[in-house]
């Protein structure tokens, strides 16, 4: 099975012909190729089939309206065409067909065909003399021109009993031929998990100990690595970002349940990124009810939290490790000491040290915790030899085209 359609957005537009009972099998295969899939249908579509069939199928409630009073402004179709990575049309009557080509927009299905900017695929089904007719000839030959796909149609036996020219393609080559429209990505099926954001170690019910990490770096490589196929689990701490779409989040607070939910899905990991700014230590005793300030000073007493990264480099068949050392000075020394002791196979290193202006532009923040802009020096070890170091500089940026550049790199040096 195809994996170049892992996080693609594929919306399959369902039409009036028996081969409509075909399309419930093509949303578990699309599914099963990692794409997340929804459905639009026409009227005559579910006289085929129903939309609870698709609603189950997809978990996505299916649309047969054009205007929908229960999407944003009721323009249904304007939203599916924009989600959409692919718009497949399977199957395509010879009537929708024609619909296509003359450009009608009076109900749902061609109403998102002329909205849609992304990729578009149609799958004919009919009887084999409807196909060869003129005019659906000279149809298909508009939507070619058009830069529309057309997958199919195959020949065989017929609902009405005829062979000819006209079954629609075979489910497992309707989902290879939509693979085929996209370029893998560089981590295409590999699997990552990502700890993001700042751990809060509770010293009573309202005060804590904490760090000032925005979880931003973190988010934005989840992203990047989507971008490029991966399927990405993010361990976020207590921050307040939205989920990048196709990636599964979990939600931790302190510094133990960041280690118990890592180590309890590590194992299928394929490549763990380590941004979260985790806390080193926790105090011994969190007190039930809040600690009044009746003394003038007041003495904490702390234990070291177990550390992540090293738990996960050690371990027997451990993924490829990247590991993150946001530092405030000697940046260079401390992160290659980091990466030979916690055997890393990279490590990203940052200096934190400036302060933000508040009243300066976005442009002219400063670069790491609670910015939108970074920067990083990269360190890992050489593949023919363990004990020479490579490093490359990546400069300051939004960490959104930071993250991208980072994937890049630990992309080639993961596939090499």
């Amino acid at each position: 099975m195809t994996t170049s359609l892992h996080n693609k957005n594929i919306l399959l537009g369902i039409c009036g012909g028996i081969a409509a009972y075909k399309s419930a099998e093509l949303v578990r295969r699309l599914k099963d190729a990692g794409a997340d899939v929804r459905v639009v249908m026409t009227s005559a579509a579910t006289e085929f089939i129903t939309p609870l069939t698709f609603q189950a199928l997809s978990g996505h409630p299916v649309h047969t309206d054009l205007l929908d009073s229960e999407a944003e402004a009721a323009m249904g179709h304007i939203e599916m065409a924009r989600w959409a990575d692919l718009f497949l049309i399977a199957p395509a009557t010879a009537n929708s067909i024609a619909r296509f080509a003359s450009g009608r927009s009076d109900d749902l299905m061609s109403a998102i065909y002329l909205a849609c900017q992304s990729k578009i695929a149609i799958a004919p089904a009919m009887n084999h003399a409807m196909w060869s007719a003129a005019a659906t000839q000279a149809n298909v030959v508009k939507l070619c021109e058009r830069n529309i796909h057309i997958f199919g149609p195959d020949t065989g036996s017929q609902a009405c009993g005829e062979t000819g020219e006209g079954r629609l393609m075979e489910v497992n080559d309707l989902v290879e031929a939509c693979g085929q429209l996209f370029h893998p990505g560089q981590l295409q099926g590999v699997r990552i998990m990502i700890t993001a954001g700042p751990t809060f170690e509770p010293i009573d019910p309202v005060r804590y100990i904490g760090n000032r990490s925005s979880g931003r770096m973190g988010f934005a490589i989840a992203q990047a690595a989507v971008e490029q196929g991966a399927i990405v689990t993010l361990v976020a701490g207590p921050v307040h970002i939205e989920s990048p779409e196709h990636v599964n989040r979990m939600n931790v607070e302190t510094a133990e349940e960041m280690f118990q939910t890592v180590m309890n899905n590590i194992v299928e990991q394929d490549i763990f990124i380590a941004t979260a700014a985790v806390a080193d230590y926790r105090p011994n005793e969190q007190q039930n009810q809040k600690i009044k300030k009746n003394a003038a000073e007041m003495t904490l007493s702390l234990t070291r939290n177990t550390d992540i990264l090293s738990s996960v480099a050690a371990l027997d068949n451990a993924p490829y490790t990247l590991g993150f050392a946001a530092e405030t000075q000697s940046v260079k020394d401390y992160a290659l000491d980091k990466l030979e002791k916690k055997n890393l196979n990279m490590i990203a290193a940052n200096l934190v040290a400036q302060n933000i202006n508040k009243d300066a532009t976005v442009e002219q923040q400063d670069s790491g915790f609670n910015s939108e802009f970074n920067a990083l020096h990269l360190f890992w070890k050489n593949r023919s030899s363990t004990k020479e170091i490579e490093e490359t500089v990546l400069d300051r940026c939004r960490k959104t085209e930071l993250a991208r550049k980072l994937i890049s790199i630990l992309a080639s040096q993961y596939n090499a």
